[in-house]
């Protein structure tokens, strides 16, 4: 028996559970799944398993996980113990460490199948993306999608599924962990695959779908045809997509399509409006290109949803209060989650950014308990800040995103020793703006 275990994979119904369990069931074994965020290991499980394998598709999973899986292996010391998804090959050595043995990159399925019970292959994929057969996962070992995060738009909360169109990214951001492993590849999953997906969960329950595709729009004659398909197929359910700034100016013909097809929101990984930052993170887009995409929106009454990385070693207490002035000079507290004014840079693994000699230069020795190459600020307040932050959105997780905004900005100019004026009055009503409600995004 094979048990799948899921420790947190941003409050959804894991992906990558049902995704390995229809290509397991398919060849003949017997799988169980558990999802951690939700709910308590069965001891009974762990000793029957002859393989367990943990899904570590974010740093947050991975960091969970590492407890869990020696918890497992005192259970069960003769079970075949297996990680597989984004962040395994990027800590192959930590999890070594923790007594895995077989380790899986992002296309896992087949090479998941093939590794079971094969103890002594210890399968590491990193350099390559293999082509994997696609399969319309299998959810029927989950919790149901009710027990997870869901849409909310004002008073009105949709139950929310999660599916995927296309894997990897035709891009390679210095600071992006699907760098070390797709290395500028992606692979697009068949739209009839796609479709039963979602068909498959509409009729659980859902009435929104986000797709996880890092970026939709890699490839754009498949985000047409996704997108075609779902609208033809299921009206009147809600999803939202990632797109990366570059490719929102890229194809602005397609934006509508978008809104007119039941898109509640567009997210993007815009990280920083300094174009410094932009130009080292390589991110393919200026200050003016998100500036540019957010008065799109606003012509087209498309949400968009920016996403940031508030804090690194260019950052300091001035140009913090300057992102703070932009998101509020452009409307947009109400698009950005609060967490997003929190978010620290991660150096993993076979992280790009180890190119910088800037982040050589902050940057010690390899943290197995962090699991990131630890940096301290140059400035010690721009670190206290971000500690700050991080608690003012922790201990406020009901509060309105306006009324957190508010706090960080009072917090941050006086930090910046600037004039903290008022912020502008709300430009439109948040029953407008759609948002899943899952609190942390890291």
């Amino acid at each position: 028996m094979v048990l799948l275990c899921s420790t947190y994979d941003l409050g959804r119904q894991p992906f990558g559970l049902a995704s390995a369990a229809a290509a397991l069931k398919a060849a003949g074994h017997e799988v169980i799944c558990c999802d951690l965020s939700r709910q308590k290991l069965d001891a009974e499980v762990v000793r029957r398993a002859t393989t367990i394998a943990f899904f570590l598709p974010m740093h947050t999973a991975t960091r969970l996980a590492l407890p869990v899986i020696d918890r497992v292996r005192a259970m069960n010391p003769d079970a075949q113990m297996v990680a597989y998804g984004l962040y395994a090959p990027l800590n192959e050595q930590a999890l070594r460490e923790h007594a895995v043995t077989t380790i899986l990159g992002g296309e896992f399925e087949d090479d998941l199948v093939r590794a079971v019970g094969h103890r002594e292959a210890q399968v590491l994929v990193t350099g390559s993306v293999p082509r994997v057969t696609f399969r319309v996962p299998d959810r029927s070992g989950l919790l149901p999608l009710a027990r997870y995060a869901t849409l909310q738009q004002g008073s009105e909360r949709r139950i929310s599924g999660y599916t995927e169109a296309s894997r990897g990214c035709k891009h390679r951001c210095r600071h992006c962990p699907i760098v070390p492993v797709y290395d500028g590849r992606f692979r697009i999953v068949p739209v009839p695959v796609v479709m039963a997906d979602i068909a498959g969960q509409v009729d659980s329950g859902a009435r929104h779908i986000t797709f996880g595709d890092p970026d939709f729009f890699n490839g754009i004659g498949h985000a047409t045809a996704v997108v075609g398909e779902f609208a033809a197929q299921f009206p009147g359910i809600s999803y939202d997509v990632t797109i990366k700034i570059e490719h929102l100016l890229q194809y602005p013909d397609r934006l509508p399509m978008l809104r007119d097809s039941g898109c509640a929101f567009v997210t993007s990984a815009v990280e920083s409006v300094d174009d410094e930052v932009l130009a080292a993170l390589e991110k393919g887009h200026t200050r003016a290109d998100f500036e540019q995409a957010v008065s799109v929106f606003d012509r087209l009454g498309l949400a968009l949803a920016p996403t940031f990385v508030a804090f690194t070693p260019w950052t300091t207490a001035e140009n913090y209060c300057e992102l703070l002035q932009t998101i509020d000079r452009l409307g947009l507290i109400e698009h950005v989650a609060p967490i997003q004014l929190a978010i620290r840079l991660l150096v993993t693994e076979g992280s790009r950014l180890l190119e910088l000699p800037e982040i050589r230069k902050v940057t010690g020795a390899f943290d197995p308990g962090s699991l990131t190459y630890r940096w301290a600020h140059a400035d010690p307040r721009v670190d206290g800040l971000q500690k700050e932050i991080e608690r003012l959105v922790g201990v406020n997780l009901s509060a309105s995103r306006r009324a957190v905004f508010d706090r960080i900005w009072q917090v941050a100019h006086e930090v910046a020793a600037l004039p903290p004026r008022p912020t502008s009055p709300p430009l439109a009503s948040r029953a407008t703006i759609p948002y899943l409600n899952e609190p942390w995004y890291c």
